[in-house]
């Protein structure tokens, strides 16, 4: 394609979240976050492996598909990008395209994950904690039927940065604890947030990395602050989860 050809054709999918370089063409050169999710990847980028050579990538709610592009680009096997939003498909397979990269997206929520029935060895979830009815659901969904080994995840944080103390257990009569600010909380955002109604759960620090660890994620790093990476602990308790949701 010629590069006014691809301009006429990122114009009539907009408008983009993901800014991407197609070949000298910006998807989304006045976002509002700046060159997003560049300037975010550029903070973590260091914390995964640089080369996926062999290995099989999914990425939860893969918008526009820049980081199914980057997997790609690193040398991944095989990259699988989910999503709800046709739209949001419809980007990420032009833009892969565009670029010459064979990756497989699909039309799937994350709590369909287990109709994959795969598992793979780098799991994405960037962006989509903080959009969902079900947050716990899906969290344990993917660690129980698509992760096998890394997991990385980001979500928007609000609230106490701070990580105080917590005892595994405290008595009935014990209030104060839950007035620490830094205690984990998930704030709960019944109409709008930032316009979107979408916006479900937020949580604070403590809260993003307790829901890992409750999961059976271990956190190995916080290289930016709302990105953690983790990996599979085989030894944590795995919550059964309903049959009604499987």
């Amino acid at each position: 394609m010629t590069t006014t050809e691809i301009e006429q054709k990122v114009t009539a999918l907009g408008p983009w979240f993901h800014n991407l370089n197609l070949r000298g063409v910006q998807t989304a050169p006045d976002h509002f976050l700046g060159d997003y999710p560049s300037t975010k990847w550029q903070k973590f980028r260091e914390s995964l492996p640089a080369d996926l050579t062999g290995l099989t990538v999914l990425d939860i709610g893969c918008n526009g598909g820049f980081y199914s592009i980057e997997m790609k680009r690193r040398g991944a096997q095989r990259v699988v990008g989910i999503d709800h939003d046709e739209g949001y498909l419809a980007q990420a397979r032009f833009a892969a395209g565009v670029l010459g990269m064979n990756i497989e997206f699909r039309n799937m929520s994350v709590y369909e994950v287990p109709k994959l029935k795969e598992r793979f060895d780098l799991v994405l979830f960037m962006g989509v904690f903080y959009h969902l009815r079900y947050p716990l659901l899906a969290l344990d969904l993917l660690r129980q039927h698509v992760t096998k080994d890394w997991f990385i995840f980001q979500s928007m944080l609000r609230g106490s940065r701070t990580r105080p103390h917590v005892e595994e257990d405290y008595p009935f009569w014990e209030h104060a604890i839950f007035d620490h600010p830094g205690f984990p909380k998930m704030h709960f955002v019944e109409h709008y947030y930032s316009q979107d109604p979408t916006n479900w759960w937020i949580p604070n620090r403590a809260c993003a990395e307790a829901v890992l660890r409750s999961a059976g994620f271990r956190i190995e790093s916080n290289p930016e602050p709302e990105v953690f990476i983790c990996r599979c602990d085989e030894g944590a308790y795995l919550h059964p989860i309903p049959v009604a949701a499987l």
